[in-house]
């Protein structure tokens, strides 16, 4: 992970102002759990920040309520905007209105259509979301040799939103980790989309199962989703023992279900440290100094063994 600022900045970063600095904040959703760890690691970020303070508001998924939250801020003069998107592909529009007006803007957690063409005194914070993927993959290719099912299992996927880059990253890489290692064998039965959600995973999963189909292994591009699923199979009679279920996030729900013996892994996204590093990012660009165009924050693997050292990460 790069670091954002020089020592020089970080002087800069926590010298204070003289007068108050507010930072507009839009948000995908106050609705999903993990958008909801970023925001309040936002907030904790910026009562540690002398100076500053947050306004925060929800896009409820809905990128024309995002563009009018984002204009409001321009029009109110905020010294930067932190924008977590509602559709990546609004970016481009997002991004000229905020460089038009000569206010810093950090995209965060999603990443932006435009992500290598990001104006002067913009940049992303967030994950690389192929590597979410890929350890996804591994741990349920492991998981299945485990089983001895490696040679004839049947995987699905429940993605994201597919406006999301997240969601096609996170399952692109999950197929090609199956498919270029012990476990290339293994038939990827269904991929569809939940749009994060537990309700949509839980009813996704039921159709599946109605089909009749076996299940040996559920990829959720989150650990809403994951969950989901797992309420799915519980309520279907289905025994966890016989599917792998694996998430992304390791949200304090998500390790709840691993700790239960229903989840199988999920891939920890450091909510804290994307936010933290958003914040400051904002901060240094609105008081002169420069940051890195794209600050990536590691996926780590989660599993039973080693679940208890991510119980108060996120």
């Amino acid at each position: 992970m790069k670091s954002i600022c020089t020592m020089a900045a970080l002087a800069v970063l926590f010298a204070g102002t003289a007068s108050a600095e507010t930072i507009g904040v839009s948000m995908q959703s106050f609705d999903n759990n993990f958008q909801t760890l970023l925001r309040e690691g936002l907030g904790t970020r910026a009562s540690e920040v002398d100076g500053v303070k947050i306004q925060v508001e929800d896009a409820q998924a809905d990128i024309s309520k995002q563009l009018n939250q984002v204009n409001n801020f321009i029009a109110a003069g905020v010294d930067a905007i932190i924008v977590t998107l509602a559709d990546t592909s609004a970016a481009p529009g997002i991004s000229d209105a905020a460089a038009k007006a000569g206010i810093p803007l950090v995209y965060l957690n999603l990443e932006p259509d435009n992500v290598g063409k990001l104006p002067e005194k913009q940049a992303y914070v967030g994950s690389r979301e192929t590597d979410a993927g890929r350890l996804a993959g591994e741990a349920a290719c492991s998981l299945l040799k485990e089983k001895g099912k490696a040679a004839d299992a049947q995987a699905y996927i429940l993605m994201g939103d597919l406006a999301h880059q997240a969601s096609r990253d996170r399952t692109s890489s999950f197929k090609q980790a199956l498919a270029s290692g012990d476990c290339k064998a293994v038939t990827i039965a269904d991929e569809q989309s939940a749009a994060w959600t537990r309700t949509n995973a839980m009813d996704m999963t039921t159709n599946w199962i109605t089909a009749g189909r076996p299940i040996d292994v559920v990829f959720a591009n989150n650990d809403e989703m994951a969950i989901g699923a797992v309420q799915a199979l519980k309520a279907a009679s289905v025994s966890m023992d016989d599917v792998i279920v694996i998430g992304i996030d390791a949200t304090p729900d998500g390790l709840a279900s691993m700790a239960a013996g229903d989840l199988d892994a999920t891939v920890f996204q450091n909510a804290r440290g994307q936010s933290t590093s958003a914040l400051d990012a904002a901060v240094a660009l609105m008081r002169g100094t420069p940051v890195d165009k794209q600050v990536m924050v590691p996926f780590e693997l989660v599993t039973r063994k080693n679940m208890t050292d991510y119980a108060s990460r996120n």
